[in-house]
């Protein structure tokens, strides 16, 4: 493991003892201009994380969900961290564990390493370039780090879907495939139960913002998976570098545990029979 990616697993943790706190004490919830919840544990948390990389990493700028709320976005840059200090607020508010705290470090549109901590299981992953693996973290202390890699999507997949965000359009695009199994998770823990192997594909057809993404798709990709637009291109980041808005909304987007569920899917999509998985399996 870098230094860096060290201090990102240390800062997500820090914060991540921030919101139980909220958590188990409860904290009044407001809404942003664009009506999603925040609440103190989202400000506070984001205020740990933003200390703790300024303090290791003062040259390279963050951009930070409840700061770039609030207006405050740095100067668009090749090297930059992405910050959600609590991603899936509705299920922090809702009180059903599948929140977040999400760290990534984007390098030239590729997220390149990532942490995502879901403070109320005390699970932790982390990705950098293609190591991934994962951690139990009890009383903020780091348990033994166990290798993750994606696994061999079967013929009947599972598929991950939004616990909060489901939509109509995901389901018939999961019409694609057979899917033998569907599991709903709130947050980015969606793309670490691919990496961990425990399901295979998880389509995302609404509106998303980059720092929800950022951490768990680098995590997913270390872990030897990828995660694409719907024309098959690889997901990129900070898209004011290619003439969009500030807004750093991403694209509809499909993330893969196997690899080779992207070819099926292009194929699929081109009228021809998906048929089933090559025998080569996963890539890489």
């Amino acid at each position: 493991m870098s230094p860096l990616l060290d201090a990102m697993l240390r800062a997500a943790i820090d914060a991540g003892a921030v919101v139980m706190r909220h958590y188990e004490a409860g904290t009044d919830v407001s809404h942003k201009g664009d009506g999603s919840p925040v609440t103190a544990a989202d400000t506070q948390a984001e205020g740990v994380i933003l200390a703790a990389l300024a303090r290791f990493a003062p040259d390279i700028p963050v951009v930070a969900e409840e700061q770039a709320a609030a207006g405050i976005v740095p100067q668009g840059a090749p090297r930059f961290f992405l910050v959600d200090p609590l991603d899936g607020t509705r299920e922090f508010v809702s009180r059903n564990g599948d929140f977040t705290v999400n760290i990534a470090l984007i390098e030239d549109g590729v997220p390149v390493a990532g942490v995502v901590f879901a403070p109320s299981e005390g699970r932790l992953f982390a990705g950098e370039g293609t190591n991934a693996f994962e951690t139990r973290v009890r009383a903020g202390e780091i348990g033994t780090l166990t290798p993750l890699r994606v696994r061999r999507s079967p013929e009947a997949v599972t598929a991950v879907c939004s616990r909060s965000h489901g939509t109509q359009a995901t389901w018939d695009w999961l019409a694609h495939f057979e899917v033998g199994d569907s599991v709903c998770r709130g947050s980015s823990l969606k793309f670490c139960l691919l990496a961990a192997g425990e399901a295979d594909i998880y389509p995302r057809l609404g509106r998303t913002m980059e720092w929800d993404t950022a951490a768990g798709d680098a995590v997913l990709r270390a872990a030897g998976g990828l995660v694409t637009t719907l024309d098959g291109a690889p997901l990129s980041y900070d898209k004011r570098d290619q003439g969009h808005d500030e807004d750093f909304a991403n694209p509809h987007f499909i993330a893969y545990g196997d690899p080779a569920l992207a070819e099926r899917a292009g194929r699929a999509s081109a009228g021809e029979p998906a048929g089933r998985l090559p025998a080569e399996g996963i890539a890489g």
